[in-house]
């Protein structure tokens, strides 16, 4: 039985349908009938709800259905291993116990049937030290006997087994002889054979019961004992809680509610007004809590009952205290605090104030996110790639001189990622995605673009094999039709339609006038119809001329790409395409710019040129269909498979790391507690605490030291010698033998001080207690375990970054706003954070460098923003705000409103104040705030790798200078007009000053180059396609060399192979491409 919070599924019963032909849903699995469909899709929501535990695997986190299916396989796995000798036994065993815990019911089973064996049970018999197998016939079980010390003899059994080796019967022998195979009686096999035949209620004290259908298979009696049951389980609790009550001191304060006559006998605990006729049974009272004026006003009342109701005579009831004695407070609710005459008497009921109800609970969070109060916070500002924002900007010049619509910015990423993701398959170098857009804007005849070239061939390579590898075309087309059966299908048409028949001659009729007129109207409009079909089905362009002796197929196996080869091959596959229902008018519409009906003789040159013109929207929308294409190729699905497998062994890798460092931690515990142990008799003593003395002659100082050199120097008069008669040191000549003198005690003094010094901390040292070998020893340990937790550490994190390169299969999203805005970025998976490290822009230092922000859905739209009018209003009376005008509110003026727009984020400080405005609060913003998180560094180093890339922090220092000349300018207006004190004319040097002038030169340089630009440097022109020229020898665009002659020298060969190679890249290869 399937549990769900540790009890068993309840099944809803079949309700009554009293009409036959009403539609119901039906669930098999539990044979519940539904007559609503919402019903029915609340009950399948609570089955598929992951919280179901299976009861014979124990299994948890399982949705209804699977833990059902695992119960099933499970219970028929215990029904066949478990022996069927000891079925009957142990469910016999099991029935009425009242064990709570199923751990302790299994041990208690265990350890009473494992050396107790039963009839056909398959047992091994140890006879003469020879082990034989065979199955028990007989059983007799002896009880235990009183021996004549007083002890009692276990019980014992004697067996009788049939051996299967010999073809006969041994016995009787004991249970020592006897054993069981290990594996057919365990623990975990019994726990499961009693999960699956055994159930109990959910009460406290519930017997184990047998199920109903297994008990009558075994002959198992199901007659409950009358103890066990519910009902007089709850009786005897309730009387064990009233004699508790009856036990308590203040329970002999009963009311009365009428007279009690004299000799009326009264039960336990209840008194007659003149006094109690039976006492009851005097506890010793527990320890109370009470201040001892309660406990002195008991003592008085327990004092007054054994006076048989007579007021002690230090108390009196009517007039108070006795004089001299101290005043007992009655106990509240005591019937002898009020004269006998009114004990009889209920109180009159006392009324208070109904409470309050109590305040609703704090919201358990996360919530959901429009639930969430608005906290007045508005989120940075979006930018958009496109020259049609969904909303209006001011003062914004769109960028790409406004050429890119919205409608193309979701192809141009979706195609960018799929060109990095799976660039080695394509053989392309990774480039970063503003080169992309540049590219795809910029190529044309007069400027040629490798990046745009080398992405179209390298894509239609991928379409068809070479003939070197046989040719096959790797995605389905669809058939074109014949020419032939086209024009027949038009003459059959023609021929079937019917010509007018002549009028009549004869006389004329009203009625068959009327009937002409209106076959002539027929006639007219079925005219004026074919006309219009035939205006549809003319050509709209001629794809079918260009194409009529060209097999683009062929020409793809041949690799002709050059002069327009590759550009003729696209106009092939699109008008084989167009027969597709799904891609027809988007091939028609390219192909009605790329071949139009204005073109007179369509060519090779022809369409060449007009590739070259094409509005980059079209560009788009064309690679991104051919991109689409390669999804169906074996050779992404064959690198899908590999990634797979090696994400695989990635995570087998990453367990056994996390499992050492696990281990590594562990002992390192055990290390620090060790530490612990010996670290009192490993530590260094304090330093005793010394003045400070005179290193000359001991007297204590207070840190100021003598200078003898001064004293010294008045005995001579502070002179410097000067004249021969006096020695080098200062000294006269005659006073030369007496300072020697004196500097050979100080020598002796000075010498004899630092012997002693040397003692002294020799002594110190010495009583240094030495670390011992084994704290040494553990602090070893302790390093070592510490760098054995970095190596796996650093480890693990290279295999995170392995699995995240190797994700490949899908765009893995950061997650959703309360709007359900959706945020990618685009290096998260499937590539390495700044491109493959080998190519020829990794300089850049950054892959696409931006977070993007998409719309929500239709669904999502439609069922959380622009709600019904009636779920609007309870959101109004809620939050006093409708949700589209929170979300105007609080996105700042620019937001994105389909799944078809795109704005984003490039700035660094714009992260910070993204997860400033997200809310932790709510569902969606509080995964994607932690995945932002998670990535923050990353994502503000690759802002800041391509602002740097771009130049964008050089035109934002060109604008801060501008603006700082202005506002010098105006600084030296203001100089001008205030009057200066006369000074000599000296060059500036302030920086200010400098500053300007330069500006000013600056600004004059620039007005004299306007009058001859140069030609602007782009930068998708510095990549160069370095993969195909390592790994094929050539540019995808170019024809591959012919294959050179076995007998060519080597000197031929390197010439041959300087001619086909291109010039080299700006930037040199490290080696081969990174793991993915």
């Amino acid at each position: 039985m399937v549990l769900f919070k540790r009890k068993p599924v309840q099944f809803i019963p079949v309700p009554n349908i009293e009409d036959e032909s009403q539609e119901v849903w039906h669930i098999p699995q539990t044979g519940e009938i539904f007559v609503t469909y919402e019903d029915y899709l609340n009950r399948m929501d609570f089955y598929n709800q992951k919280r179901f535990i299976c009861t014979i695997t124990g299994h948890s986190g399982l949705t209804f259905f699977e833990a059902l299916s695992s119960e099933t396989a499970g219970a028929a796995e215990v029904e066949q291993a478990f022996p069927e000798a000891l079925k009957g036994p142990v469910l016999r065993r099991v029935q009425f116990q009242t064990v709570s815990r199923i751990d302790t019911l299994v041990d208690q089973v265990y350890d009473e049937f494992k050396n107790d064996y039963y009839p056909g049970e398959t047992v091994t018999v140890s006879i003469d030290s020879e082990k034989l197998h065979g199955v028990v016939r007989d059983k007799t079980r002896f009880g235990g006997t009183v021996l004549p010390d007083g002890s009692t003899a276990p019980p014992y059994s004697r067996y009788f087994v049939s051996l299967k080796e010999r073809q006969e019967e041994v016995g009787p022998i004991n249970d020592s002889q006897i054993s069981r195979d290990r594996k057919v009686f365990t623990k975990s096999v019994l726990r499961s054979f009693i999960k699956k035949t055994v159930t109990r209620e959910a009460w406290n004290g519930a017997p184990w019961l047998v199920k109903t259908d297994i008990a009558e298979r075994y002959h198992i009696d199901t007659r409950i004992p009358p103890h066990l049951r519910y009902d007089n389980k709850l009786l005897e609790r309730k009387q064990i809680q009233a004699q508790k009550r009856m036990a308590q001191p203040g329970a002999m304060g009963t009311e009365f509610h009428g007279h009690t006559s004299h000799n009326t006998p009264t039960s336990p605990g209840q008194f007659s007004p003149t006094g109690p006729v039976r006492l009851p049974e005097l506890k010793p009272a527990p320890k109370s809590h009470k201040s001892k004026a309660q406990q002195a006003a008991q003592a008085a009342a327990q004092e007054a009952r054994q006076n048989g109701g007579a007021v002690s005579r230090k108390h009196n009831l009517f007039n108070g205290p006795e004089p001299g004695g101290f005043m007992h407070l009655p106990l509240p609710g005591n019937p002898f605090q009020f004269p006998l005459s009114y004990r009889s008497h209920t109180l009159p009921p006392i009324y208070s104030a109904p409470e309050p109800p109590p305040p609703p609970p704090p919201p358990k969070y996360p919530i959901e996110d429009l639930q969430v109060e608005s906290r007045g916070l508005v989120r940075p500002q979006l930018k958009y790639l496109c020259a049609d924002p969904p909303v209006e900007l001011e003062n914004v010049k769109p960028p790409f001189d406004g050429k890119i619509l919205m409608k193309s910015v979701g192809p141009l990423l979706e195609t960018w990622d799929t060109l990095n993701v799976y660039c080695e398959i394509f053989k392309l170098d990774s480039f970063t995605f503003d080169d992309f857009v540049e590219a795809m804007q910029l190529a044309s005849e007069e400027m040629p673009v490798q990046l745009f070239n080398e992405i179209h061939c390298a894509v239609l390579k991928i379409l068809v094999s070479s003939e070197a590898e046989g040719g096959k075309v790797q995605i389905q087309l669809p058939e074109l039709e014949e020419e032939e059966e086209e024009e027949e299908e038009v003459d059959d048409s023609a021929a079937a339609t019917p010509e007018p028949e002549s009028l009549p001659t004869a006389r004329a009729t009203r009625s068959s006038l009327a009937k002409m007129e209106a076959e002539r109207l027929a006639a007219e409009a079925a005219a004026a119809e074919r006309e219009m079909q035939e205006a549809e089905d003319a050509p709209k362009h001629r794809a079918e001329e260009v194409l009529k002796d060209y097999d683009w197929i062929e020409h793809l196996r041949k690799r002709d790409f050059k002069d327009g080869g590759w550009e003729l091959i696209m106009v092939g596959l699109l008008h084989q395409l167009s027969k597709n229902e799904r891609l027809n008018a988007s091939c028609e519409e390219l192909l009605e710019q790329l071949v139009p009906v204005e073109d007179e003789e369509p060519s090779r040159e022809t369409v060449r040129a007009r590739y070259a013109s094409l509005d980059v929207n079209y560009r788009v929308q064309a690679l991104q269909i051919i991109c689409m294409l390669t999804a169906e190729t074996k050779a992404i699905r064959g690198y899908m498979e590999d990634c797979s497998e090696q994400m695989t062994a990635y995570r087998k890798e990453k367990i056994e790391w996390q499992r050492k460092r696990k281990q590594a931690v562990e002992d390192l515990k055990n290390l620090n507690d060790q530490r612990k142990i010996l670290l009192p008799d490993n530590m260094p003593p304090s330093p005793p605490l010394e003045a400070k003395t005179n290193g000359v002659n001991g007297t204590h100082t207070n840190g100021d030291v003598k200078m003898t050199d001064v004293d010294e120097m008045s005995l001579t008069g502070g002179e410097i010698p000067d004249s021969e008669n006096e020695d080098g040191d200062g000294t006269p000549a005659g006073l030369r033998n007496l300072r020697r003198g004196n500097d050979r005690a100080a020598e002796r003094k000075r010498k004899e001080e630092e012997k002693k010094a040397r003692a002294e901390a020799a002594a110190a040292a010495a009583k240094v207690p030495k670390q011992s070998k084994a704290f040494l020893k553990v602090l070893k340990d302790i390093q070592k375990k510490e760098d054995e937790i970095a190596e796996c550490e650093k480890e693990i994190a290279i295999i995170d970054n392995d699995l995240r390169e190797a994700d490949c299969p899908r765009t893995r999203v950061l997650g959703k706003d309360r709007f359900w805005n959706r945020y990618y970025w685009f290096e998260r998976n499937g590539m390495p954070y700044g491109g493959l490290p080998d190519s020829s822009t990794a300089h850049a230092g950054y892959a696409n460098g931006c977070i993007w922000v998409q719309g929500p859905d239709e669904l999502e739209r439609e069922g959380y923003i622009d709600m019904k009018e009636e779920w609007q209003n309870e959101y109004v009376a809620k939050f006093g705000i409708t949700v589209p005008e929170r979300k105007k509110k609080e996105e700042g003026g620019t937001s994105v409103f389909k799944a078809t727009q795109w704005g984003f984020y490039e700035r660094a400080e714009d992260v910070d104040k993204l997860l400033e405005w997200l809310d932790p609060r709510g569902q969606n913003e509080i995964k994607l705030r932690k995945e932002i998180v998670n990535y923050r560094d990353r994502i503000q180093k690759g802002m800041e790798s391509r602002k740097t890339y771009l130049g964008l922090d050089k035109v934002a220092e060109e604008e801060e200078k501008k603006k700082e000349g202005e506002n010098g300018d105006a600084m030296e207006g203001v100089e001008a007009t205030t009057p200066a004190v006369e000074e000599p004319v000296v060059q500036p040097t302030t920086k200010g000053r400098g500053k300007r002038n330069t500006r000013g030169q600056n600004s004059r340089a620039a007005t004299t180059r306007q009058a001859t630009p140069e030609p602007p440097a782009y930068r998708c022109l510095a990549w160069v396609n370095t993969t195909a020229i390592e790994e094929i020898g050539h540019l995808h665009g170019d024809q591959p060399p012919p294959a050179r002659n076995r007998k060519q020298s080597k000197k031929k060969q390197e010439a041959a192979k300087e001619e086909v190679e291109v010039a080299p890249a700006p930037t040199t290869r490290s080696g081969k491409k990174g793991k993915k």
